[in-house]
C-alpha cells in the first residue's frame, strides 16, 4: 500500500507542509508546519497550521510526530501550536545544537536559552527510524544548506526540505552560517542513491521562469537527469563555483531574523519581558 501524503501550500512563504500517514493504522506525521507571521505588525496567526489540524481531525488520524527538516529562515514553525492541538512528538536533526550555538551568539541570548536541542522532543541521528504504522520514517542527514538539515525517507517517498528544489529551479543556497556548497553536493549525491522512482517532496517552490504552476513533487530520476544545478555529470567543483557566485547575488530572506530566533527554540517564542510582551531582536548591519 502506498504511503498517503497530503500537501499544504503557504503562499506567504512559498512553503509546502505535509501530512503523511499509514492508512491501515491512521498514524500520522506532519513535516514543516508554518505559523503565519506579519512582519509589519509583528502579529502571528494560525491559518496555515489550522488547515493541517482540520485535515488530521477530518481523517481521524493520530498524530505521532511533528518533524522539522531544518531551522527555517523563511517562516516561523507552528510545531508548538500543532502539538498543543493534536499531540505528537517534535523532532529535528541532532546537529541542531550547532545551529543553536551559532545563533545564540548572533542574537546575544542569555543562559536561559539551552544550546543542547532540549526544546525538541527528539534529536534525530542519521539512520534513525521512527515507527509510523506499517512504515518507518528513516532519517537522512543532508547538511549543506544548514548543518542540521535532514531528509525523511518513508517507503517510496523522501521529504527533502531545502536540500533540493524542482529540477528547473535547482538547489538551496549555502551562505547561511554553517552552510557549505561542497557539503550540499555530497548530501545530494547521497539522495541520488535512492531508487529512481522515489517520490521527492519539496519544502518550497518559486515557479522557475516559464512555468505557470507551483509544484511540490518530483522524483529522484527527474532530479538526476534534469536538475539545472546538480544533474548527473556536474562535478563538485562546478557546483561549488556556481553556488558561491549565485549566493553572492541573493538577498537575505525577509523573515530570516525573526524566523531563526523562534525556530532555534523549536517554534517557541523567547521569554516575555517583565511587561508581559515578547520581543525579537534585530541586529543591525550584521548580514
Amino acid at each position: 500500500m502506498t504511503l498517503k501524503v497530503q500537501e499544504f501550500f503557504d503562499t506567504d512563504s512559498n512553503t509546502y507542509s505535509y501530512v503523511l500517514w499509514c492508512d491501515n493504522t491512521k498514524q500520522a506525521a506532519i513535516i514543516d508546519p508554518v505559523l503565519n507571521f506579519d512582519l509589519a505588525s509583528g502579529r502571528t496567526s494560525a491559518q496555515s497550521a489550522d488547515a493541517l489540524v482540520t485535515f488530521v481531525k477530518q481523517q481521524a488520524l493520530t498524530l505521532c510526530f511533528v518533524l522539522e527538516t531544518h531551522v527555517h529562515a523563511d517562516h516561523l514553525s507552528a510545531a508548538p501550536y500543532i502539538q498543543q492541538q493534536l499531540g505528537g512528538k517534535t523532532g529535528i536533526g541532532s546537529r541542531i545544537c550547532e545551529v543553536q550555538q551559532v545563533f545564540a551568539g548572533i542574537f546575544r541570548v542569555g543562559a536561559e536559552f539551552q544550546r543542547d536541542g532540549s526544546q525538541f522532543d527528539l534529536l534525530l541521528e542519521h539512520g534513525a527510524e521512527l515507527p509510523l504504522g506499517q512504515y518507518q520514517i528513516k532519517v537522512i542527514h543532508s547538511p549543506g544548506h544548514t548543518p542540521a538539515c535532514v531528509c525523511y525517507q518513508v517507503a517510496d517517498a523522501v521529504f527533502v526540505g531545502d536540500t533540493l528544489f524542482m529540477p528547473d529551479y535547482g538547489s538551496a543556497r549555502c551562505d547561511f552560517p554553517g552552510g557549505d556548497a561542497a557539503t550540499l553536493y555530497q548530501s545530494v549525491q547521497q539522495l541520488f542513491l535512492l531508487p529512481d522512482n522515489t517520490r521527492m517532496f519539496l519544502c518550497h517552490d518559486y515557479k522557475a521562469s516559464g512555468r505557470n504552476e507551483f509544484c511540490f513533487l518530483t522524483t529522484v530520476a527527474q532530479q538526476k537527469q534534469q536538475n539545472i544545478h546538480l544533474r548527473q555529470g556536474v562535478s563538485e567543483q562546478e557546483f561549488v563555483s556556481m553556488r558561491k557566485a549565485r549566493d553572492a547575488t541573493l538577498s537575505m530572506p525577509k523573515l530570516l531574523l525573526p524566523a531563526v530566533q523562534v525556530n532555534m527554540r523549536a517554534g517557541h517564542f523567547p521569554p516575555a519581558e517583565d511587561n508581559g510582551v515578547v520581543y525579537l531582536k534585530l541586529p543591525l548591519n550584521l548580514f
